[in-house]
């Protein structure tokens, strides 16, 4: 199993938004490298929901359903999806600024590559994270 970080816009699709649908599509990725990083994802592989612009935090976990298929919101047809399943919310929601402050999470690509939307986050930091948060991994 691997593990993986997603972004989103809250005012464009929240923790509750994806709750309230249970299972949904990430759709909308355009960045080449995002993309790559949902082609290599898995039925079964977990994810944190990281609310970004305003918030910047991890709100919750995601299971993905659905590997890799064609995105009907690309027209160009260069850029899929996954379809991920919302777990459970973090008791505490995990800031940008803990995982900045904290020396063993300092590898992360939230961390180095702040811009990018999916990224894939090792089994060590996903249980440092996941404790942040109140939750067991």
């Amino acid at each position: 199993m691997k593990y993986w970080l997603v972004k989103s816009e809250p005012n464009a699709w929240s923790w509750e938004d994806h709750v309230k649908k249970r299972i949904e599509p990430w759709d909308g990725v355009r960045n080449h490298q995002a993309c790559n990083n949902m082609k290599e994802m898995k039925k079964g592989d977990k994810a944190f929901f990281y609310h970004s612009v305003n918030e910047k935090q991890v709100v919750g976990t995601l299971e993905v359903v659905k590997e890799y298929h064609p995105d009907p919101t690309d027209k160009t047809g260069k850029f899929g999806m996954v379809s991920f399943k919302a777990l459970k919310p973090l008791e505490t929601p995990v800031t940008l600024q803990q995982v900045k402050d904290d020396p063993r999470l300092e590898h992360l690509a939230l961390v180095r590559q702040s811009r990018l939307s999916v990224m894939p986050i090792d089994a060590k930091s996903w249980k440092i994270i996941c404790g942040l948060g109140g939750i067991k991994p």
